[in-house]
């Protein structure tokens, strides 16, 4: 292993940066050292406001436009040490907690480039911007404080991927749709049972719920780009069920086989709920989901007038990373793999990233910021003490990050 690191600097780099631990919202001593990294190296770098850091290597021919790298500090895990070790051709750590090469590989392939173009005054380019981010893995809370209106770039690679050769150009947005039924008269389930006005809303939410859509809504070449996929029904009479765990059982009891053995089954039921999650990488197709489902609403309201009403509620948690108009980066992409006889994924993903902040936004020209997410290393088990990751990936990504800089900037 040390062999390794005194070989190659980026995996050095990424070693010790690491070996820090730096867990969402505490990425204070990481930050410090990269800040020092770029320091030590000539590099303009300082901490925003938020502690997201910030750094600049200046253009050597301003006729050419500026590229920004971006990537996340923080990791999942919390701040026991990190023994990274080899095994074959995979950095891995002891198997007590996560390697955190996501996003760290992404995070020292960045610095390296800087160092590197900071060295080379013969390269004519446009500058490099660079954002490390906070807080990715919880809240997004960094990205979400980070100055769009200050930064130069208007392309920009996100370097968070899970694959060398992935380059993805659209990510789902993250949308709740909860649909409640409010049944306008309840009873007893023995003596009002025969009551035809007497809904249940329970049963009655089940049959909203065989209308409305499940799983995959639009899919085209790059992937599924729409989904809607429900997460609970809810109703009937579970508040005595959930009156009656105790505060002491928690966090061990089985909340599902408590409310099923106590809940209470002599009542009409007059609410219920089902909650939803929707996923797109466009908003077209989006509206044209939840439009969908208005409708469906609509006609149950009209089909249960004067005895049940059904609501729609949306919420926005992540706004969708939409495909852009604009294909230079995927042109780009396309040319360095051509370059480095590399076979490309390019493919939208169905999930969300720092990617869909940056679609969202404008850069300090007004122009809107143009992101997609490549990868730096194939990186497996991410998020668990099983990661791991492929060295010799890595240099080959650090190899293509190298080429599509300097192709940008032909």
């Amino acid at each position: 292993m040390d062999t390794l690191r005194k070989k190659y600097k980026l995996l050095d780099l990424f070693c010790t940066l690491a070996q820090i631990p730096s867990p969402s919202l505490k990425e204070e001593q990481v930050a410090q050292k990269i800040i020092s990294v770029f320091k030590e190296n000539n590099i303009t770098a300082k901490l925003d406001n938020y502690g997201n850091v910030i750094a600049k290597v200046e253009a050597t021919d301003t006729s050419k436009k500026p590229l920004l790298l971006s990537a996340h500090m923080d990791v999942v895990g919390d701040n026991s040490p990190i023994n990274i070790k080899l095994n074959g051709d995979f950095l891995e750590t002891d198997k007590t907690r996560t390697l955190g090469a996501d996003d760290k590989a992404g995070v020292a392939a960045a610095i390296m480039l800087a160092i590197e173009l900071s060295q080379n005054k013969e390269l004519k380019h446009g500058g490099l911007e660079i954002i490390f981010t906070r807080d990715e893995e919880h809240k997004m809370t960094g990205i979400h404080n980070v100055k769009m209106n200050e930064i130069e770039a208007e392309y920009i690679l996100v370097l968070d991927a899970d694959k060398v050769g992935q380059v993805q150009i659209a990510g789902a947005s993250y949308t709740g749709l909860t649909v409640t039924v409010n049944a306008l008269k309840g009873g007893h389930s023995g003596i009002d049972i025969d009551d035809n006005t007497r809904l249940n809303a329970a049963k009655l939410v089940a049959e909203l719920v065989n209308e409305i859509p499940q799983g995959v809504y639009k899919k085209d070449e790059f992937g599924v780009v729409t989904s809607i996929n429900l997460g609970v029904i809810i109703g009937g009479g579970i508040e005595t069920a959930i009156n009656n765990i105790k505060e002491s059982d928690l966090p061990s009891v089985k909340y599902l086989d408590c409310i099923i053995e106590k809940a209470v089954t002599n009542i009409i039921n007059t609410k219920a709920g089902a909650v939803y999650s929707i996923r797109s990488s466009s908003r077209e197709f989006e509206n044209n989901l939840i439009n969908e489902i208005k409708d469906i609403v609509n006609k149950f309201n009209v089909k249960y007038e004067g005895l049940a009403k059904a609501e729609v509620q949306t919420a926005e948690h992540l706004p969708p990373f939409e495909k852009s108009e604009d294909e230079t980066l995927i042109n780009i992409a396309k040319i360095t793999g051509e370059n480095l006889n590399l076979d490309l994924d390019i493919s939208s993903f169905h999930a969300g990233a720092e990617t869909h902040i940056y679609a969202n936004n404008k850069n300090k020209y007004g122009k809107k910021l143009k992101p997609v997410l490549i990868g730096t290393a194939d990186v497996y088990n991410m998020h668990s003490a099983e990661e791991m990751m492929n060295y010799k990936s890595y240099l080959s990504g650090y190899e293509f990050l190298k080429e599509f800089f300097k192709v940008f900037n032909y």
